[in-house]
C-alpha cells in the first residue's frame, strides 16, 4: 500500500520565467539551436478540466509537465528552443477537426496525442508529420502501425492496456463482490477500441468460465449515462466494468456519481476515476515516457523506426470508504494485493 506524495510544482508561467535562467546550459546538453521547434499536443479533455490543469504542472508525474521536464533534461527548454502548443478537441461536432487544423497550420515538428480516437483523427490528416501517442489501445488493429516492434510510417508511442485486461477486471470485481451473476460493460462504441470488442472478447471468455453473464451497456451522450447505469442496476447481483474509453474519462464524474447513486459496484481502468470517488481501479501506472521519443524525433529519428512500448507496471487501487457505503467487505486477500488503499 502506498500513499501518493503531494506534487512539488511551479505553475507554467513561473516555469517559463525560469527558462531564461536555464538557457545558458541547453547547448551543453546537446540540443540543436538552428530554430524554434514546435511540439503540438491534442487532448480530448476540456482545457479547464482538472486533469488538463494537473497535466500542465511542472512535475515528472504529470503528462505534459513530465514531457516538459523530460525535454528540459535532454536540452530542450520551453520558450528557448521549443514551444509547446496545446489544443482541445472537446466540444461540438467538428471541434476535433478544427483543433487538428489549428495545429497543422503551426507546422509542428511532432504531434503528441492523448488517446486512440485523437491519434486516428490526426493520422487521417497527415502522413508526414511525426505523431507520438501518449496512450493508445490496439495500435496494430487500428492501423496506426505495421507492428509494435517496427511501426513504419509516421506514428509511434505507448499503449495503455492489452485486450486481456477485460478478463482481469472481471476477476477483480468478482473478488470484491463474489456473488455477482451479471456484469455490465460500460462504454461508448465511438470512442473505445474496436467499438468495445477489444475488451469485450476477454470479458466474455472469463465470464463463460465463471458462469457470469455479460451485458454490454453502450452509451454515447453524457446525458444518457445516468439512465444507462440505472437500467442495468435494476436487476440484482450485478457489477459493472468501465472500459478504457476517452468518453468515460471526460465524463468520469457522471459515471462515478451514477454508480454511487444506484449502488452499483464498478471497477475502472484508471486512477482518475478513483479521484472522482470510484470503488476500485486496475490499470497501468502512469509513466511519462513521451519525452524520450519526442527528443529523438526532434533530433531527426523517424517515428516509424521507434518501437511502440507497452506499460511496464499495473496498479490496483481500492477505496474502502466507498466499499462500506455499498455494504461490501473487501476480502483481505484482495486488499493485500492493492498498491493503494484509500479511506
Amino acid at each position: 500500500m502506498t500513499e501518493r506524495p503531494p506534487a512539488l510544482a511551479v505553475d507554467r508561467r513561473g516555469f517559463i520565467r525560469l527558462a531564461g535562467a536555464a538557457a545558458a546550459g541547453w547547448v551543453a546538453l546537446g540540443a540543436t539551436s538552428d530554430r524554434m521547434r514546435i511540439v503540438a499536443s491534442l487532448t480530448a479533455l476540456p482545457l479547464d478540466d482538472e486533469l488538463t490543469r494537473r497535466s500542465m504542472i511542472d512535475s515528472a508525474t504529470s503528462r505534459l509537465g513530465g514531457l516538459i521536464v523530460g525535454l528540459r533534461q535532454r536540452g530542450w527548454v520551453e520558450g528557448v528552443n521549443f514551444r509547446l502548443e496545446l489544443r482541445s478537441s472537446f466540444g461540438p461536432p467538428g471541434r476535433m477537426k478544427a483543433a487538428i487544423q489549428e495545429l497543422l497550420e503551426l507546422k509542428p515538428d511532432v504531434i503528441l496525442t492523448g488517446s486512440t480516437v485523437e491519434t486516428a483523427a490526426v493520422l487521417a490528416t497527415t502522413k508526414t508529420i511525426p505523431i507520438v501517442f501518449a496512450t493508445a489501445n490496439d495500435p496494430v488493429g487500428n492501423g496506426f502501425v505495421e507492428s509494435l516492434a517496427h511501426p513504419g510510417g509516421n506514428v509511434t508511442g505507448f499503449t495503455s492496456s492489452t485486450a486481456e485486461m477485460g478478463g482481469k477486471w472481471l476477476q477483480l470485481v468478482r473478488e470484491a463482490v463474489p456473488d455477482i451473476s451479471r456484469v455490465g460493460a460500460l462504454y461508448n462504441p465511438s470512442t473505445t477500441p474496436r467499438a468495445g470488442r477489444f475488451f469485450l472478447d476477454s470479458i466474455e471468455q472469463e465470464a463463460a468460465e465463471c458462469g457470469v453473464s455479460v451485458i454490454p451497456v453502450p452509451v454515447d451522450a453524457p446525458a444518457d449515462i445516468d439512465e444507462a447505469v440505472r437500467r442495468f442496476a435494476e436487476q440484482p447481483k450485478g457489477a459493472m466494468i468501465a472500459l478504457v474509453d476517452s468518453f468515460l474519462v471526460v465524463n468520469r464524474q457522471a459515471v462515478v456519481a451514477a454508480a454511487a447513486k444506484y449502488r452499483l459496484p464498478t471497477i475502472y481502468p484508471f486512477h482518475y476515476f478513483m479521484d472522482a470517488g470510484g470503488l476500485m481501479s486496475y490499470g497501468p501506472t502512469l509513466e511519462v515516457r513521451s519525452a524520450d521519443y519526442v527528443d529523438l524525433i526532434l533530433r531527426g529519428t523517424k517515428a516509424g523506426d521507434l518501437p511502440v512500448q507497452s506499460p511496464r507496471k499495473y496498479e490496483l487501487l481500492i477505496n474502502r470508504t466507498v466499499a462500506r457505503s455499498l455494504g461490501l467487505s473487501i476480502p483481505f486477500t484482495l486488499l493485500a494485493r492493492a498498491d493503494e488503499i484509500r479511506e
